[in-house]
C-alpha cells in the first residue's frame, strides 16, 4: 500500500476546462499531462516524486479512459528507455524519478535518447533533492543536461508557471528533437496552490497508430555513421531551435525595477526565496514588486545570449543566485559577457556560499553584501537603540544588534541523525548482527540505499559503505577475494527488497552467483518499496488488479543459482534471526548464502491498522491495544534494551527509588508493542523488567465481570498491604530480642 491515497484528489483531474484547480504541486503535474496530450507515462519512485507515481497509480482509470498508457517501471533505465516510443513517433510521453541518483541509473538510456534525439516530446520530470534535507549525494541534474545537451527547465514554485512548464517542456521537445528535463524542488512538489484549468487532451498520436503503423528513421539510431552526426545536429539544429522557441515563447521572464543599474539573475526555482529577501531587504513588496530588476531563468539550460545582454547591458552590477557547485551558470554567463565585451560586474559565488540550501536567510545576507557594494543609498544608517536588561542585578543595554551580540553558537543544538521509526521490524536485524558480532568479532557490511542505511548510525554503527540503490551485493565483490587470501572473515551485505529488484538479482545476486562469492547478503523483505511509500514490487503480498505481485524473493535467488538460502518470516524473532545470521558467518558452505528477513513496515502497518481501530471503537466494537512497559522496581538500570536496539519509544526515568539512583528505563506512549527492545536486552532472552499491557476498548459483559473482580482482589490486597505498613510504622525502630512484628 502506498502510503497515501490520492483516490478522492484524482476525481479533479475530470474537471472542465476553465475550472480553478486547487491542490498540490503534483497533481497539477498530473493534471498539465493530461492537458498536454500525453500518450505515456512510467518512471520510479523516490522523493520528493514519490507522491506523482502514487497520484498517477491512482488515476490509472481516467488515463485508461484517455487513452494513456502508464507502469511503474523497474529502475529509472527502465523508465528513461521508455521513452524511445517518442523516436520514431509524434506521441508525448513523459517519466519521472529523484533528481540525480536516478538519472544515474538512467543515464546510459538518456545518453542514446539525446543523441539520436526525438520526434515526440520526450519530458523528464526530476524531483531536484538537493540540500540539506536531501538523503542523497550533493549534486545537481544540471550537469548531465549540458554533457548530454537536454535542455532544463527550472519553473517558479507556483502552480500555473508548473503547469506552463510541462506544456512548454512537451513543446520545446519537439520543436528542437530533444528531450527536455522539468526539475520540480522539494517545495514545488508539495506546494498548493491554484490555477486555471485548460481541456484535457486524448494523445493526438496514440501508442496504438504506433504499433500498427511502426516507423523507422536510420538517422534516430544511435550506430555509425549517423552517431557521428548527431553531435553536429545538436549544435547545428537542435540548439537554435531550441534558443529560438525559448525566445519566441518568452519562457525566460523579465521583471522590471526602477533600480535599473543593478540587475539579478535567478532560476525560476529559487524566485520566492529571492524575492522574500529583497522584500526583507526593503527593496520588495508582498506582490511581487521588486525595485531591483530580475531577469528569471525558467530555462536554466540553455542560456540565451540575446536575453542575457539585453539585461546586463547599461548595468553598473549584476549579483547571480545559483544554488550548488559548480558554478554552471556563473561561468556561462562570464563567458557571454566577455565575449560580447559587455563590463558589468557579475557577482555569484563571491557573495553567496558554494555549497548547501540558499534559504532565505542566505540569499538575504548575499543580496545585502551586493547592494550594500553598489548601492549603499538602500540601507539608511543603522541608530542603536539598546533596551534595558538587568544582569547580576544591575541595569544594563542590550546590543543593539545581532552581530554586536556574537554569532550564535550552534553547537549548542543537538543534531537529529536519521534513524529507524518506532517498531522498525529492521532494527531487530541490526540487533542480532551485533549479538552474532560480539562472538565471532566484527564484520565487513555493504550497505545499501533504503530504510537499512540507518544502520550506520548508532547504536548499531555497522555498514561501511553504500554505492547505490540495489548495489550492497555489488559492494561487497572485492572482498570475495577474503577466501582467495585465507581470511577467517565473511564479508556482509544488506539490501531491501525494493532494491533487490531494482538492480540487485542480476548485478549483485546474479553476479555473485557467477564468481562463487563466499560472502553473506541479507535481502530485507518488507512486503513492498517501503523507504519510498509503500509502493507495491513484484514480491508484495497486494493482490493489485493492475500488477503481478506475490513472486517471492526466494524464488528469484534459487532461480539464479543460489542454493543456501534461509527465510526468516517473523524479525522480531531475535533468536532465530541470531541463529541464522550465526549459521551463515559460521558455516562451512562455500558460496554465496542469502537470507531472506521478511517483516511489513511497521510505518505503513500502522496507517492502516490505526484508522481501522479508532473506527471499530467509534462504533462500538472490540478492540484490543498493546504496549509495552517497564517495571521500575525490576530494571536494573543497564540500559541494554537501549544500547541495542536504539528504539525511539525507550527513554530514561528516575527510579523513584531513594537506593537506586541511576535512572530506569521507560516506554513513551509512541510503543506499538513489537516487543523487540525486551527480547534484545540481554542477548535474545526476554528481559524480566518489561511486562506487556492489554487495553480492551469496548469489552463484553464477561471481560468488564472479570476486570471488576480482578480490581476488588487487587484493591483488598493493597489496602491489606498499606494497613500493614501503617502498623509497623507505629513500633520502634528497635524491639527486644524475640518480639515479632
Amino acid at each position: 500500500m502506498a502510503e497515501r491515497s490520492f483516490a478522492r484528489e484524482v476525481e479533479q483531474l475530470r474537471v472542465p476546462a476553465g475550472t480553478t484547480f486547487r491542490g498540490e504541486g503534483i497533481l497539477a503535474v498530473t493534471k498539465a499531462l493530461l492537458e498536454a496530450g500525453v500518450g505515456y507515462v512510467t518512471g520510479y519512485q523516490g522523493s520528493p516524486i514519490s507522491h506523482l507515481m502514487d497520484v498517477l497509480s491512482d488515476a490509472q482509470p481516467l488515463l485508461e479512459e484517455m487513452g494513456v498508457y502508464f507502469e511503474p517501471a523497474a529502475s529509472e533505465a527502465g523508465a528513461a528507455a521508455a521513452l524511445s516510443a517518442s523516436v520514431h513517433y509524434p506521441v508525448r510521453g513523459a517519466v519521472t524519478w529523484k533528481s540525480t541518483v536516478g538519472t544515474n541509473v538512467a543515464s546510459d538510456a538518456l545518453a542514446n535518447l539525446a543523441s539520436g534525439g526525438v520526434t515526440g516530446g520526450a519530458l523528464v520530470i526530476v524531483g531536484e533533492d538537493y540540500g540539506e534535507g536531501s538523503s542523497i549525494m550533493q549534486e545537481r541534474t544540471h550537469g548531465f543536461a549540458m554533457k548530454s545537451q537536454m535542455w532544463l527547465l527550472d519553473p517558479r514554485p507556483n502552480l500555473p508557471c508548473i503547469v506552463k512548464a510541462v506544456h512548454d517542456g512537451f513543446e520545446l521537445s519537439e520543436a528542437s528533437n530533444t528531450p527536455v528535463f522539468l526539475q520540480l524542488r522539494i517545495r514545488s512538489c508539495h506546494l498548493h496552490g491554484s490555477f486555471v484549468t485548460a481541456e484535457n487532451r486524448r494523445p493526438r498520436y496514440s501508442l496504438k497508430e504506433a504499433l500498427e503503423h511502426p516507423r523507422r528513421d536510420l538517422d534516430r539510431i544511435v550506430l555509425p555513421p549517423a552517431s557521428f552526426l548527431h553531435e553536429r545536429e545538436k549544435v547545428q539544429r537542435r540548439w537554435p531551435a531550441a534558443i529560438g522557441f525559448i525566445q519566441e515563447r518568452g519562457l525566460n521572464e523579465f521583471f522590471d525595477g526602477d533600480l535599473g543599474h543593478l540587475g539579478v539573475i535567478v532560476p525560476g526555482g529559487l524566485y520566492n526565496n529571492t524575492l522574500r529577501a529583497l522584500q526583507r531587504l526593503g527593496l520588495a513588496d508582498l506582490w511581487g514588486n521588486s525595485r531591483v530588476p530580475l531577469y528569471v531563468l525558467n530555462v536554466v539550460y540553455p542560456l540565451v545570449d540575446e536575453e542575457v545582454l539585453r539585461f546586463c547591458r547599461g548595468k553598473r552590477a549584476v549579483c547571480l543566485v545559483e544554488e550548488g557547485q559548480p558554478d554552471y551558470l556563473e561561468q556561462n554567463l562570464n563567458t557571454i559577457l566577455r565575449r560580447n565585451e559587455v563590463q558589468v560586474a557579475l557577482h555569484g559565488k563571491d557573495l553567496l556560499p558554494l555549497s548547501g540550501d540558499y534559504t532565505v536567510a542566505v540569499v538575504e545576507q548575499g543580496l545585502r553584501g551586493f547592494l550594500e557594494r553598489h548601492h549603499p543609498a538602500a540601507f539608511a544608517a543603522e541608530v542603536p537603540l539598546g533596551l534595558p536588561r538587568r544582569a547580576n542585578g544591575a541595569a544594563e543595554l542590550a546590543p543593539a544588534s545581532a552581530a554586536a551580540a556574537g554569532a550564535a553558537d550552534w553547537s549548542l543544538l543537538p543534531q537529529r541523525p536519521p534513524g529507524l521509526c518506532v517498531g522498525c521490524p529492521e532494527r531487530p536485524i541490526f540487533s542480532s548482527f551485533k549479538l552474532v558480532e560480539r562472538e565471532l568479532g566484527e564484520h565487513h557490511v555493504s550497505a545499501d540505499i533504503g530504510c537499512h542505511l540507518f544502520s550506520i548510525m548508532p547504536p548499531f554503527s555497522i555498514g561501511a559503505t553504500t554505492m547505490g540503490y540495489g548495489l550492497g551485493a555489488s559492494s561487497a565483490s572485492a572482498f570475495n577475494a577474503g577466501k582467495l587470501l585465507g581470511a577467517g572473515k565473511r564479508a556482509v551485505a544488506f539490501m531491501g527488497d525494493g532494491g533487490f529488484w531494482h538492480n540487485g538479482l542480476a548485478s549483485g545476486i546474479g553476479n555473485a552467483v557467477f564468481n562463487r562469492h563466499d560472502n553473506v547478503f541479507v535481502i530485507v523483505d518488507n512486503n513492498y518499496s517501503a523507504a519510498t511509500g509503500g509502493q507495491d514490487i513484484p514480491s508484495s503480498r497486494a493482490d493489485n488488479p493492475h500488477r503481478s505481485t506475490m513472486h517471492a524473493i526466494e524464488q528469484a535467488v534459487r532461480g539464479v543459482g543460489v542454493t543456501w538460502v534461509r527465510t526468516v518470516e517473523r524479525t522480531y524473532d531475535v533468536a532465530r534471526m541470531r541463529e541464522v545470521l550465526h549459521e551463515a558467518l559460521s558455516t562451512d558452505y562455500a558460496g554465496p548464502k542469502v537470507i531472506i528477513a521478511q517483516s511489513e513496515c511497521m510505518l505503513n502497518r500502522q496507517r492502516r491498522e490505526r484508522p481501522r481501530k479508532a473506527a471499530a471503537i467509534r462504533e462500538g466494537r472490540r478492540e484490543l491495544r498493546e504496549r509495552f512497559g517497564v517495571d521500575a522496581a525490576v530494571c536494573s538500570g543497564d540500559h541494554a534494551c537501549m544500547r541495542v536496539s536504539g528504539c525511539p519509544s525507550l527513554t530514561l526515568a528516575p527510579s523513584g527509588d531513594a537506593l537506586k539512583p541511576d535512572p530506569v528505563a521507560r516506554v513513551d506512549e509512541q510503543c506499538v508493542a513489537c516487543g523487540h527492545c525486551g527480547e534484545a536486552a540481554d542477548a535474545a532472552v526476554l528481559c524480566p523488567s518489561f511486562y506487556k499491557a492489554h487495553k480492551v476498548h469496548n469489552p463484553g459483559a464477561w471481560e468488564a465481570a472479570w476486570q471488576r473482580a480482578q480490581a476488588a482482589a487487587i484493591g483488598w490486597l493493597q489496602r491489606r498491604a498499606r494497613a500493614r505498613r501503617s502498623r509497623l510504622a507505629l513500633y520502634p525502630a528497635t524491639l527486644p530480642s524475640g518480639v515479632a512484628r
